[in-house]
Parts: structure tokens; sequence; C-alpha cells
């Protein structure tokens, strides 16, 4: 073994990463050894656990209940036709195995819960919201601020796209940019309103860079800001993401304690 415990395969695969003074050997070490949670292997999780396993991310979780249908191969990159029917989770593990060789793959073949989240997300170092509802959403932030673990955050529709990252233990949340939920009906889903092809390409690499930024402990991560993408005119900003001092998972008297007590299926409200 060489150069901080890589071999001299790792070397030549990560070697792009090893000449790079950000990263090296240390941080080419660091990174087999973390782990990311990813959530959603669908569009966004397509790009995210390609690009996660090809940089040597030691040990990714896959969690997705859906298979894989012929109308998601327009997007959803890391399935092929021949997957079609198959669980998202199996068919991107697959994936992976080609991909490299170095990481291992947990599978989660079944939806996150308000039962399943807090376990899940504090076994792992990052976790990544690729999910295309808000229930998931908003539990994925009360769970990943509760276990103090980093999220990653990403959303698509049609031609625009988003992403921020909620720092461990928030400050700010995703409940301090969407308080609530909007009402059923009001954003129709891809199926419904469609979505560009190559879209989550582009916000799935962006969150796969903030995943990897965490673990690496490298540049400015979007901690506080909200980055959005509009395809059709080629442009990004950032938005400013305040803490709210009133917000129910991490303002000044937080009201949700557990997520378990929260009623994700009911527009996530909040417990009276």
């Amino acid at each position: 073994m060489t150069g901080q415990g890589l071999d001299a395969t790792q070397l030549e695969r990560y070697s792009r990463h090893v000449i790079m003074a950000d990263v090296g050997p240390e941080g080419q070490a660091r990174l087999l050894e973390s782990s990311v949670l990813v959530v959603g292997v669908g569009g966004l999780g397509s790009p995210i656990v390609q690009y996660l396993a090809a940089a040597g991310v030691g040990r990714l979780g896959l969690a997705d209940d859906d298979t894989v249908d012929l109308s998601n191969l327009q997007r959803q990159i890391v399935h092929g036709t021949d997957d079609v029917g198959r669980p998202k989770v199996e068919s991107a593990a697959e994936a992976i195995a080609e991909l490299n060789p170095d990481v291992t793959v947990e599978q989660y073949p079944e939806a996150v819960t308000a039962e399943t989240a807090p376990s899940l997300v504090a076994d792992y170092d990052v976790v990544v919201d690729a999910s295309d509802n808000f229930p998931t959403r908003y539990l994925l932030n009360d769970a990943c601020v509760l276990a103090g673990v980093p999220l990653v955050h990403g959303a698509i529709y049609q031609f625009e796209g988003q992403a921020t990252t909620i720092q461990a233990g928030g400050k700010p949340c995703y409940r301090c940019l969407y308080p609530e939920a909007p009402p059923d009906g009001t954003i129709p889903d891809c199926a419904e309103a469609g979505v560009l092809g190559v879209l989550p390409g582009t916000v799935g690499t962006i969150q796969a860079t903030e995943a990897i930024k965490l673990l690496l402990d490298v540049g400015e991560p979007l901690v506080g800001r909200l980055l959005v993408y509009d395809a059709a005119a080629m442009t990004m900003e950032t938005i400013p993401i305040r803490p709210n001092p009133e917000c129910p998972v991490c303002g000044d008297e937080p009201a949700i304690e557990a997520v378990s007590e929260v009623g994700y299926d009911e527009r996530c409200a909040i417990p009276e």
C-alpha cells in the first residue's frame, strides 16, 4: 500500500484527484472511507450516484421503492432498456459495481418513512435528497437536522432546477426556505408537467459536487443560499436563505423534537 493507504490501482484510478492540492492522497483516502445516502434513484439520483461512485465515495446507500419504467429512460441515465421492471436500487447498484468496484452499495428498496428515517440518516456522513415529493423532502430535512447530518437538496421542474445545502444542525434548513408545502394539486409532478431530459443531469451533478465538498471539507457549500437554474434562459442565480428563528425544527424554540411525531403524509403538518 502506498500514498495514504491507496494501492497502485487506486492511485491510477483517482490520479486526477491525487494531483489536486485540495484533494491529494489524503482527501481521496477520506472519500474512500466516507458514506453518502442518496434518497431517490431517478432523474436527480442517476448522475448523483454515478459521480459519487466514480469519485470513490466508499459506501453509498440507495433508497427508492420504485421500479424502472420506460418513460424514465429519457432522463434517468443510470438505468437502461433492459432494466425496465427492475427495482431502481438494484439497477443502479449493478451500474455502480461496473463503474467502480471500490464502492460498497447498500440497497433500501422501500420508501423512507418517519419510522426508518432517523436511524437511516444517522448511519451516513451526508444525505442527498433526490426525491420528487414534498413529504419526503420535509422528512429528510427534519431527520437530518435532528441527527446533525448535512443534507444536500435538489429539485427540478420542466426547465428549472434548484439546489441548496443544509449544514449539520440546520440554520437555515429546508423549513426556513419553505415553511409549508404547497396544497395538493398546485405543483404538478414530472408525469403531469414534463421535465427537460438533461435538466436533472445539471442539478444532480451540482448536488454530487456539494456532497463531495462536504466530505472533503473544501470550498464553500450552498449553505444559506439557494441556487436557481433556468435551462431555457441558461441563467443561474443564488438567493440568500435566512435562518427562521421560529422554524419548528431549527428555530429558537423547536416544536419538532422527533421525526415520528410529524404527520408527513398530511402535507408535512406540525402537530398541535
